[in-house]
């Protein structure tokens, strides 16, 4: 079972919208602080030379003003003309010249033009002295817009910039680290930052985010690591109780062996309408067999194909004709296997028929069955198949053709002794036939007379 094909997962932030709060947030608030006070003037040589560095004045912080809302308004030809002109004008300070191209980068990101936004934010992490909120949030940004172009290995390799940056990463940067490793297929090294921040959230009162937990799934999947997987998809449903992660725990008991347990979740889950659909019938027919059941697995087969949820091909017509044969219902297994046999022309599906038919003690349907199976061919034991046929023709009392079936079925080793034994009993009854059919001479009237005549006492004429 595959319990999954795997797909690509959510990326990190998606969607305009979640880009407009991280870029255009990261630009507002930063701005709005600064307006308040664009000229600093200390007496400390050291704190002036820091603070000027995140000074902005007025006419830079208007012009930047008008750009985003050109930005906003898409008019995006005009807002790069005039980034271009801003950027050309002469003593910008480091963090002037960093939030232009931030807004470059965000303008360059809402026409998907990712390469230029990328070139764009790395300009911003090139200026000198850039506050600490602005570099890490500039590094977040980027490392987001290298997963937008699958990019993996630099995606890496920003979320490490931004870890050797920060103090004490949030529980989000130790996701994107593990994204990144998840991306590149390093489902090892994937696993430490992902639990890492589930464990942070956990540590902190709140509930982890359900794609985290996914994303941990997903990894403990690929590395097959079933009893792992197991306890992360028993707390998925805990905290997001859902059919779904019910059903993947059912898939997953399958993996490890336990398939009592993966039948009780099945089961339960189709009786209460959450699952519906071929597979998932096809699955607990299966299951059922599996365990002995096989009247519940032809029931609810019969059920789902009336109801039009499984389709009657050839697969699903023998699986049907297969639980009525082993519940015993040798009368209900056969239409579905003539159904199966008649779309299938698999010459196998015909000696199922054959002996459903020698079971009901139809020996003329079952001789026609098994003639169609031999015919068609492709037999896992064309031995077993001449029995039937050569069993279905004695009942008939169709000796001779019964005697040449069993003969063809002694040329397989495996069936050579039963072969024997049939035909010395075929040659017994041909005997029995042959004397039972014998005609007596037939004697002319004179010659009869003569007989009675000389069998009569001599007293009996006088």
């Amino acid at each position: 079972m595959k319990l999954l094909n795997r797909t690509r997962l959510v990326r990190p932030l998606s969607g305009v919208s979640a880009w407009k709060f991280l870029l255009t947030g990261v630009l507002t608030v930063s701005l709005s602080v600064l307006l308040a006070s664009p000229v600093y003037a200390q007496s400390d040589d050291k704190e002036r030379k820091t603070k000027q560095t995140v000074a902005m004045s007025q006419p830079v912080y208007e012009a930047l003003m008008e750009i985003q809302e050109l930005v906003e308004a898409e008019d995006f030809v005009n807002a790069q003309q005039k980034i271009r002109e801003l950027q050309d004008k002469k003593k910008l300070s480091p963090y002037e010249a960093a939030q232009i191209w931030n807004l470059s980068g965000y303008s360059y990101y809402l026409q998907e033009n990712y390469d230029a936004a990328i070139s764009s934010y790395e300009n911003v992490l090139k200026q000198p002295e850039l506050p600490e909120a602005l570099q890490q949030s500039t590094l977040k940004t980027l490392a987001q817009l290298h997963f937008t172009v699958e990019n993996y290995q630099l995606a890496l390799e920003t979320v490490e910039r931004l870890m050797a940056v920060v103090a004490e990463p949030a529980a989000d940067v130790y996701m994107l680290l593990g994204q990144a490793y998840f991306q590149m297929q390093k489902y090892v090294e994937a696993i430490p930052p992902i639990q890492t921040a589930i464990d942070m959230f956990k540590e902190q009162g709140r509930t982890p985010r359900e794609n985290w937990l996914l994303l941990l799934r997903v990894c403990y999947w690929e590395l097959k690591d079933f009893p792992m997987m197991l306890l992360v998809i028993e707390e998925l449903i805990e905290l997001y109780p859902k059919d779904t992660y019910v059903l993947t725990l059912a898939g997953v008991y399958s993996e490890l062996g336990d398939t009592k347990k993966q039948l009780a979740l099945t089961e339960a889950l189709y009786e209460k309408g959450y699952i519906e659909g071929k597979s998932h019938a096809v699955n607990l027919a299966n299951l059922y067999l599996l365990h002995g059941m096989p009247y519940k697995a032809a029931t609810l087969l019969e059920k789902e194909m009336d109801a039009g949820n499984i389709t009657e091909d050839v697969r699903n017509l023998r699986l049907l004709s297969q639980s009525w044969y082993s519940a015993r219902e040798d009368r209900k297994a056969i239409p579905p296997l003539q159904k199966a046999a008649a779309v299938g022309e698999e010459g196998e599906l015909f000696i199922r028929l054959a002996q459903s038919y020698l079971n009901l003690e139809e020996w003329g349907n079952a001789a026609d069955a098994a003639r169609k199976g031999l015919a068609v061919g492709d037999l896992k034991r064309q031995d077993t198949a001449n029995i039937m046929y050569g069993m279905a023709l004695f009942n008939q009392r169709k000796l001779e053709q019964a005697r040449r079936a069993f003969q063809a079925a002694g040329k397989d080793k495996r069936s050579k002794r039963a072969a024997a034994q049939w035909i010395k009993y075929v040659d017994s009854e041909i005997r029995r036939r042959d004397t039972l059919e014998q005609k007596l001479p037939e004697l002319e009237a004179r010659d009869v007379d003569e007989i009675l005549k000389a069998n009569t006492p001599p007293d009996a004429t006088g």
